[in-house]
């Protein structure tokens, strides 16, 4: 084997690029004005060396009937507010009782019903005979027939008792009302 010597090839350099010269751009240098700011203070005032000023007699002489006015125009509203506030009051009572008195014979009525249609299927078990069936359905159609018209009258009654008595305090009120507006 033979040995083959190489030789190293020469280095190259890159010669670099000649350096630009810096510029430099500089502002042109500008001062603000000096301004003196004004100074915000509020002012001392002594309200105790103030002399003391006279109020002229028109000027008070309105300002208390103002004063009055506003007063007797609270009083006026006070007044209505309270009784509005009594009105609802028994409004809402009288309607809650008559409808409770409403209720309870709806339920009466519902019972007295029950009953008798429980009664009527029991006896309509004890027939022997289709015309005994016939006859005992004819009697109990009749009878209940008039038991719920009385009933709903009653129930009718009632109802319109509770709307009157519910609205009579209103309509008073109402009436009242346009009479104080009529006289003022």
């Amino acid at each position: 084997m033979t040995d083959i010597k190489t030789t190293p090839e020469p280095k190259k350099t890159v010669k670099a690029a000649p350096a630009a010269e810096k510029v430099t751009a500089e502002a042109p240098k500008f001062e603000f004005p000096k301004f003196e700011l004004p100074k915000f203070e509020m002012p001392k005032f002594d309200f105790a060396a103030m002399p003391s000023a006279e109020v002229p007699a028109a000027f008070r002489d309105m300002a208390e009937k103002s004063v009055a006015q506003a007063k007797a125009s609270y009083e006026k509203m006070k007044t209505a507010a309270e009784e509005a506030t009594d009105l609802l009051e028994d409004t809402y009572e009288t309607a809650r009782a008559g409808l409770l008195e409403v209720n309870v014979k709806t339920l009466d009525a519902i019972k007295s019903n029950t009953d008798a249609t429980f009664g009527f299927a029991k006896d309509l078990l004890a027939v022997k005979t289709l015309a005994e069936a016939v006859e005992l359905q004819t009697a109990f159609v009749r009878k209940h027939f008039e038991a719920v018209t009385a009933q709903a009258k009653d129930l009718q009654a009632s109802i319109q008792k509770v709307a009157t008595e519910t609205a009579e305090p209103v309509k008073e009120a109402v009436n009242k009302t346009l009479k104080d507006l009529k006289v003022a």
